[in-house]
């Protein structure tokens, strides 16, 4: 049986670039118990926006 995962953390980001006139959303999602372990993307629709 494989090891159970940590636990996960997720935050959310809005990225401004260019002196402001460019922003995106990411998400990144964090095992807590590791400082390497993490993922981050940029390509986020909040899903309340797909419905």
């Amino acid at each position: 049986m494989p090891d159970q995962p940590g636990s996960l953390q997720s935050r959310s980001y809005r990225i401004t670039v260019d002196d402001g006139r460019e922003s995106f959303f990411a998400l990144s999602i964090e095992d807590v118990s590791s400082e390497d372990a993490w993922l981050m993307s940029d390509t986020v629709l909040a899903l309340e926006n797909m419905r």
